[in-house]
């Protein structure tokens, strides 16, 4: 299989990620969230999402102060990836680090619901260990879902 013409760039940004980049990657990880397996800085067509759900088909987007002035971009970059069939789920780097349980509620709130509709499941006897995420506030600047 050819590899991605991204690919050398999403193994440079999994490096250089951010701190909020890696606090939500640290509860998303190895099934940690409901047992949904993710990945990050995963190359889709031209663009680079920053995490993927394949089981859920979603992506979820971490948009910091540049992103304000990116909205016509950001409107492309989500209407390709839902072409694919991706819902596209988008945070502010604020929202994270103001509400890093409530983001994950509403992430694996979004994943079973995308779950019931498509019959998908996560793998049985994953993500169990840590408990229940409890939300403080599940508000966030979300589009598709």
């Amino acid at each position: 299989m050819p590899r991605h013409p991204l690919t050398d760039r999403a193994r440079s940004l999994r490096l250089d990620q951010t701190n909020v980049e890696r606090d939500l990657w640290n509860r998303l990880r190895s099934h940690r969230l409901g047992g949904w397996k993710w990945k990050r800085q995963v190359p889709r067509g031209p663009y680079i999402v920053d995490f993927l759900c394949a089981e859920a088909a979603l992506v979820v987007e971490l948009d910091g102060g540049q992103h304000a002035e990116a909205v016509s971009y950001d409107g492309r970059r989500t209407a390709f990836l839902e072409s694919l069939g991706l819902s596209v789920m988008r945070f502010w780097n604020g929202e994270l680090i103001e509400n890093l349980d409530g983001v994950c509620q509403t992430i694996l709130m979004t994943c079973q619901d995308r779950a019931r509709s498509r019959t998908l499941a996560p793998l049985a006897g994953r993500g169990q260990g840590e408990g229940p995420i409890r939300a403080t506030d599940a508000s966030g600047r979300i589009s598709g879902g």
